[in-house]
């Protein structure tokens, strides 16, 4: 962290620190409550301003917490501090089983189901007797910490912005290691984070129950602040409210959430003063300006206010990346034999057969190019080879394991790499956080590590392996810049740099040298004559016949899905099947 950024924080604890020494009663208490949103709205800045996964349910969690406290407290005597642990884990276990049902549907049903969900545990509060009903629960003792009650709302003030700034601290960290870079990643879809290994639909399960245990703390708070629960703070519009605050403070930001939560809070003190003294008190008239207020702000700062606050700052300098141990590389086979064999071969879809009974075989420390005219099958093959879509029928086999319908993790476990057709990269990502995903299973760090800042060495190390696949590439003057800025041939070269910082033993390219320049072509094609040399295995599509026909070892031409020839560059530069249907009689 260069010098401003740690000036500010600085002062931000400075002034947490004076709120409840100095400040009035009125503004402890909104402190106070702006930190119990800060925490719920900050799980929902990890699950869907970064992951992608939209939810409407984070109150239900909150709810979770308060009412678990609540309920042992009162009934069972239960110390406090042991209540936090029961609700962590039956906010776990409630969040795990949801998670499974909720997390494997896509688009507008996902946001659907969380509203369901929600509705139904909001209902759940309600309506067990146990716990007090719609009437809610009193009698909730205090927190106690080192024998003294936090009666106080000033000293309860320390304790919640205590837990506020662990849980940013803890959150910053995870995004900035090996499990959050893939959390960032799901955002550019299942396919390309699975291509590096990355078990997606378990780490969103993972986003989503750490989210709900930071809800479950905000609630626990709750409880013992307010000593009174109802289940009106858990309700639907709360959880609104709170993925408001996550997308209004800028929901790819840890600090957005505390800036939604208190730009949210105090609007809603200041419409509910001013308002009715303007428009009479008959009416919810806060909750109509509220809207329009949030419609304003999301048309001219659609990703927060944290990046355009960001944006009036001056840019912290960004130190190199210092150079450390190689991690783990994958041993080298000088040997011949066969690398991968496609046997038969068949995927349709319906009626329309795309890739018809192909067989093909790949030996080790060959570039292999799969080429044919548009349609003919290439890429649907190289979707069966990497897991993406699943076999009809035949079978994929590396090193003679099967592999064909596996899913697209665990191919990439077995050391095949990828880039795609159409560049999928993080573009508000740096190039070095882009290729350092390449990197993911050469790792070991797991969340609890990476949030508690335990994995320092690997990141290190990690970080100065995609250094090394970036200069190799030849990008090195841009790699602190966003992937999104660079222009499509380079961010091909990236895809390149992020296949290579997994250390495949197969790398599938497709299409590598499309939008690229002669003289990056030229580099492009050293560098795969360089990996071929240290024993790297290359299939690769291409449409560049010169590029094709000047690099691989042999080619396997397709047409209409099915093997048309196959045999050595100037073999097929004859073959009078292939002039005609592919190379239009050219020599």
């Amino acid at each position: 962290m260069s010098a401003w950024p740690r000036l500010a924080a600085v002062a931000f604890v400075i002034v947490l620190a004076a709120i409840p020494l100095a400040a009035p009663q009125f503004w402890v208490t909104l402190g106070n409550y702006i930190g119990l949103y800060s925490i719920a709205a900050l799980g929902l800045v990890l699950l869907t301003g970064v992951a992608g996964q939209t939810s409407f349910g984070q109150a239900s969690f909150v709810g979770l917490g308060a009412y678990t406290s609540a309920y042992l407290t009162t009934q069972y005597g239960a110390s406090p501090w042991l209540t936090l642990a029961v609700g962590l884990a039956l906010t776990a276990f409630v969040a795990l089983c949801l998670g499974f049902i909720t997390l494997r549907m896509k688009g507008h049903y996902l946001p659907l189901a969380t509203i369901a969900w929600a509705v139904s545990l909001f209902y759940v509060f309600g309506n067990l007797e146990i716990l007090g009903g719609h009437t809610g629960m009193t009698g909730i003792p205090p927190l106690s910490l080192a024998g003294i009650d936090l009666k106080n709302e000033r000293h309860y003030f320390f304790l919640i912005w205590i837990i506020v700034l662990a849980a940013l601290w803890a959150t910053r960290n995870l995004l900035d290691s090996r499990p959050g870079r893939a959390v960032r990643a799901l955002k550019g879809g299942l396919d390309m984070v699975e291509s590096f290994g990355v078990d997606g639909a378990r780490l969103k399960i993972v986003v989503f129950v750490y989210a709900a245990l930071l809800a479950c703390i905000s609630g626990w708070l709750y409880a013992h602040l307010q000593r009174f629960v109802n289940p009106t703070p858990f309700g639907l519009n709360q959880g609104i409210e709170y993925l408001f605050m996550a997308v209004v403070g800028g929901a790819g930001s840890v600090w957005g959430a505390v800036l939604g939560a208190t730009v949210i809070t105090l609007l809603k003190q200041v419409l509910q003063d001013i308002l009715p003294s303007l428009l009479g008190r008959q009416g919810n008239f806060e909750l109509v300006v509220f809207g329009i207020l949030m419609v304003l702000l999301l048309q001219f700062a659609r990703d927060g206010l944290w990046p355009w606050i960001q944006r009036m700052l001056p840019r912290p300098r960004v130190p190199p990346v210092p150079d450390a141990a190689p991690l783990p590389a994958r041993e080298r086979s000088r040997a011949t034999g066969q690398l991968l064999a496609v046997h038969n071969a068949r995927k349709q879809f319906g009626g329309l057969v795309a890739v018809s009974d192909l067989s093909f075989e790949i030996r080790e420390g060959e570039i292999v190019g799969l080429i044919g005219p548009n349609g003919a099958g290439k890429s649907t093959t190289f979707a069966l080879i990497s897991g993406a879509l699943p076999l009809t029928s035949g079978e994929v086999l590396l090193r003679g394991e099967s592999i064909g319908s596996r899913p697209p993790y665990e191919i990439a476990r077995r050391g095949v790499g990828r880039t795609f057709q159409h560049v999928k990269l993080i573009a508000s990502m740096s190039v070095l956080d882009n290729v350092a995903i390449g990197a993911y299973l050469r790792g070991a760090t797991g969340v609890v590590q990476a949030a508690l800042k335990l994995d320092r060495a690997e990141e290190s190390r990690t970080k100065a392996e995609a250094a090394r696949a970036i200069a190799r590439v030849g990008l090195s003057e841009h790699t602190f810049e966003a992937a999104g800025s660079l222009p499509l041939g380079k961010q091909r070269i990236v895809e390149i740099a992020r296949a290579l910082a997994c250390d495949p033993a197969l790398l599938l390219l497709d299409e590598p040298a499309a939008g690229l320049r002669y003289l990056e072509k030229q580099e492009l094609a050293r560098l795969l004559r360089a990996l071929r040399a240290e024993g790297m295995t290359i299939l690769l599509v291409e449409h560049d016949m010169d590029f094709v026909m000047g690099l691989t070892d042999r080619l396997v031409v397709m047409d209409f899905g099915e093997k048309l020839a196959e045999g050595p560059p100037a073999e097929i530069q004859r073959n009078p099947a292939v002039l005609e249907a592919y190379l239009g009689g050219v020599a």
